[in-house]
């Protein structure tokens, strides 16, 4: 389960790290509905480490139950959150009519939202009451922010979501500050590896040369942000180089789209081979053989152009959008193939066929799963279990406590075993609304 929420509190001033939707599962976003386990009133602000919308989408619930404090995040994570929210609250409403629910927010509760939003840039500290506040780089998509707290005389990080190394686009994440106290540590990838750069390039071309030899459809679930851009750039290299096939390209994803125009806005955040590559004139979201599909029109078009081709779509997990249509029509066939590039939360489609279940239910049809299931966990924007040790050991001479956070039980557990065993850190697996004094 996910849907990062952290309050911390000294004195009369209470701030939040994060406001995110629980996602994976129906109890998980039934969560969503319920109240706060705080006063959103007493709130003087709240801090964004990146605008994906487990760690961003009840901030908009958040203002409607009475917050009116600050939303600070980097100039990158508004517009993203921006984009995602709006998206995001048209979804909710379906969900929560089909619930019998009051909609968790309404698109104004967004506007005024993002009046609250300021930004911040990596390095540079600020105060908000007796917390100073400084953001780093975490590597993880582009903009998103590990958060340091100081409050008297005591360190605390909360890590956000934490990047893989050398990323496709964007700079490699900074390691944590050496003389921290405490720290909150993702685990979404605690319990494994993934595959070298340049295993996964290699991975990327044989999936798309085998779907193309068969005949088929390359369907890739994909999360509208990082994990896109990405693909269309490595896809756009691959056809470059003549590695593979020259074939129809499908964007069916019109946030995924929207959030591409944002990227091409800050450019400049992009790594040192990236920015060389765009001064010389090189697109890099966009080539002859992409189609970018806004309509549900041109959506349903794609049925209609011939095998072999690949098409990219939202949802990142196949827990709604756009890829649900294409995974009913491609599932069944043994010449195509699904390609999952992102982590699949327990209770999500993505997952169902990852583990191999025989059929799934997709709008309530059953599907049998008879095409080639693929992973590429190198593709993810999350660290792995080894990065994440490296993100740790600098300030494991400091640190009196980690805590494990975000991630599956059993990867959970295992960060927090390999922490206590490798680095000497006391860990723990906090649960959920336990609080805890940082003395």
């Amino acid at each position: 389960m996910t849907g990062a929420n952290y309050l911390l509190s000294s004195g009369e001033t209470k701030i939040l790290i994060d406001c995110g939707l629980n996602q994976g599962g129906h109890y998980a976003e039934r969560l969503n509905f319920g109240t706060f386990e705080y006063d959103p009133k007493e709130i003087k602000a709240v801090f964004v480490t990146h605008a994906h919308i487990d760690h961003t989408g009840r901030l908009p619930k958040l203002y409607k139950e009475g917050f009116r404090g600050e939303i600070y995040s980097t100039a990158p994570t508004k517009d993203f959150a921006q984009a995602l929210l709006y998206d995001s609250e048209d979804i909710l409403a379906r969900e929560a009519k089909r619930e019998s629910l009051e909609p968790l927010y309404t698109k104004e509760n967004v506007d005024q939202v993002l009046t609250l939003w300021q930004t911040a840039e990596y390095g540079k500290s600020f105060k908000v009451g007796p917390f100073k506040i400084t953001l780093h780089d975490a590597g993880h998509i582009l903009g998103s922010s590990s958060i340091e707290i100081e409050e008297g005389g005591k360190k605390i990080v909360f890590s956000g979501d934490l990047g893989n190394v050398n990323p496709p686009l964007i700079k490699e994440g900074e390691m944590i500050i050496p003389d921290a106290d405490y720290a909150l540590i993702e685990s979404a990838y605690g319990d494994r590896l993934h595959e070298s750069e340049s295993g996964r390039r290699v991975k990327l071309e044989d999936v798309i040369i085998d779907t193309v030899r068969s005949g088929g459809v390359l369907m890739i679930p994909a999360f509208a942000m990082e994990r896109t851009q990405e693909l269309i750039f490595m896809i756009h290299e691959l056809m470059k180089d003549q590695r593979i096939p020259s074939v129809p390209v499908f964007l069916d994803s019109p946030l995924a789209i929207k959030l591409t125009e944002v990227y091409k806005k800050y450019e400049s955040w992009f790594k040192g081979d990236i920015e060389r590559l765009i001064s010389r004139g090189d697109p890099l979201f966009s080539f002859s053989n992409l189609k970018l599909t806004r309509t549900t029109e041109e959506s349903k078009a794609i049925n209609d152009v011939p095998a072999p081709k690949i098409v990219i779509a939202g949802s990142g997990m196949s827990h709604g959008g756009r890829i649900m249509h294409h995974e009913r029509q491609y599932l069944s066939d043994p010449q195509s193939a699904i390609l999952f590039i992102g982590y699949q939360a327990k209770g999500s489609l993505g997952r169902e066929i990852l583990d191999g279940a025989e059929t799934v239910k997709i709008f309530d049809e059953e599907v049998p799963v008879r095409c080639r299931k693929v992973e590429i966990g190198g593709y993810s924007a999350h660290a792995d279990q080894k990065r994440l040790l490296e993100w740790l050991e600098p300030a494991a001479h400091s640190l009196k406590k980690a805590f494990v956070v975000q991630g599956d039980e059993g990867s959970s557990q295992a960060l927090k075993n390999k922490i206590e065993d490798e680095l000497a850190v006391r860990a723990e697996v906090p649960t959920r609304q336990e609080s805890v004094e940082l003395v």
